[in-house]
């Protein structure tokens, strides 16, 4: 859902920003098994490039993580092949939680992210 539009003196689409509650999956296919939500913000943050500014969280509400998080927070380069953005932190099961996530892209809406 976009909550801010660019200004007409805005170059491209700087500024906008997204808030999303999306499904979770194991794989990138939608009929795959639900495991969860990822919830957050984007924002187009680069007047230069297409590069997004993303926080996010995903929850995992099944079984032994009921109720536990990873959160991701950082750039999001969409037109690099390869690229890496950091696992800051979690909550209950991933308290503390430190590492990277590899976003990989499939189309204009699908993301695949490796944590």
């Amino acid at each position: 859902m976009q909550i801010i539009r660019p200004s007409n003196k805005s170059p491209g689409s700087f500024r906008t920003t997204f808030m999303v509650d999306d499904p979770l999956t194991e794989k990138p296919e939608p009929t795959s098994k639900l495991v969860g939500r990822a919830q957050g913000i984007y924002a187009l943050a680069s007047q230069h490039d297409v590069g997004l500014l993303m926080a996010m969280n995903f929850a995992l509400p099944e079984r032994v993580y009921n109720g536990s998080a990873l959160c991701i927070l950082g750039r999001n380069a969409v037109l690099n092949t390869v690229r890496e953005m950091p696992v800051v932190g979690g909550g209950r099961i991933f308290r503390f939680a430190r590492g990277y996530a590899w976003p990989r892209q499939f189309g204009l809406i699908r993301m695949e992210m490796l944590l």
